[in-house]
């Protein structure tokens, strides 16, 4: 085309000149409530698509930029923002998309609101379409327990059978979930929480007991998601051959193993730039209690099979999660690929085309 016929991005933006699409093609977005996810949702689905993203994610077939924080002190809380890519393989969609998530652990007493909540926009990467905006509080507690069940396929010693949560809110239910979805529901389940109310709600869901934090350290795998920085687990509680999934550690400062556990342990990381700085492991790094050359290897080495643990009877294994991108993006995938056969939720005109 001459020079004089092509529009300037001006033109475009005060709507002189139309972008055009084809017209087979919707451009609507899918909006999918927290009800929506939920009704959707299946927990085996949720880890194998978090165990593919950590695959991928070590094999290089996506993109996950540093999270970003925004620090709230005078709110107590804080904002994230997680963008990822992946790529399509196997069958499964290349896929973007950003998560806008925040950590306001005071919520639930000061608000009466979850201390997380989040929105995902889903795109498409060929067109930048935004194919989905969906709830993001579900997904995140989705993805976390199915890391946690993904670490403990391939961490925790062969023929586990009890496994003890230390904090015993909605994501202790999420990660019992995942876990008997490879474990199957023989899994002893006992939880323990400073607030005797969480604990007793989180065992009735469960099917299982109270116990003190002591018991729930001593299962055969151990999951904590505490908010706070207080450890909450003594090297002494651990018993031999144990497996922990630290998941509450998220920001510098955070810790909630005795840090004689790390040293006497195989530590698994989700990724390493997130671990060293807001991880399990950042505080006894900061403090000399921990070397860097301890860690042994990423879950994504351990899935590809690139890593090896030792699983000897006596072995500890930890595996500190910080939450990754890649996961959010691939369970969104999923998400919306079900709502898009099953046609669930509401299509909007979001963006003018």
């Amino acid at each position: 085309a001459a020079r004089g016929d092509v529009p300037s991005l001006y033109a475009v933006r005060a709507g002189k000149f139309p972008i055009p699409m084809p017209s087979d093609r919707d451009t609507r977005t899918r909006i999918l409530s927290a009800s929506d996810v939920r009704s959707l949702l299946s927990m085996e689905k949720a880890v194998a698509a978090v165990e593919r993203a950590f695959a991928d994610h070590t094999r290089g077939l996506a993109q996950m930029p540093a999270k970003v924080y925004l620090s709230l002190d005078e709110h107590a809380g804080d904002f994230r923002a997680m963008p990822s890519y992946v790529e399509g393989h196997d069958g499964a969609r290349p896929a973007a998309g950003v998560k806008w998530v925040n950590s306001h652990p005071d919520n639930p007493k000061r608000h009466g609101l979850p201390s997380v909540m989040g929105v995902y926009i889903l795109s498409d990467p060929a067109t930048a379409l935004p194919l989905a905006v969906l709830d993001a509080t579900v997904l995140t507690a989705a993805r976390t327990g199915a890391a946690a069940a993904v670490a403990s396929k391939h961490l925790a010693k062969p023929g586990a059978r009890t496994i003890g949560f230390i904090g015993s809110g909605v994501q202790a239910r999420y990660m019992l979930d995942a876990h008997r979805g490879v474990y199957g529901n023989e899994l002893e389940a006992p939880p323990a929480d400073i607030q005797p109310r969480a604990a007793q709600s989180c065992a009735s869901a469960g099917g299982g007991r109270v116990v003190s934090a002591l018991r729930a350290a001593g299962c055969d795998i151990v999951c904590t998601s505490t908010p706070g920085r207080t450890r909450a687990v003594e090297r002494a509680w651990v018993r031999p051959g144990a497996h922990l999934n630290a998941m509450g550690a998220d920001a510098p400062g955070k810790q909630e193993l005795d840090a004689a556990i790390l040293q006497s342990a195989i530590i698994v990381i989700d990724e390493h730039h997130q671990a060293t700085h807001s991880g399990e492991i950042n505080v006894p790094l900061s403090t000399g209690a921990l070397r860097q050359e301890q860690i042994f290897a990423t879950l994504g080495e351990i899935v590809v099979g690139a890593k090896k643990p030792d699983r000897s009877p006596d072995a500890i294994t930890v595996f500190d999660s910080t939450g990754l991108a890649v996961q959010d993006v691939a369970l969104a995938r999923v998400l919306f690929d079900d709502a898009t056969a099953r046609d669930h939720g509401s299509l909007v005109a979001l963006v003018a085309p």
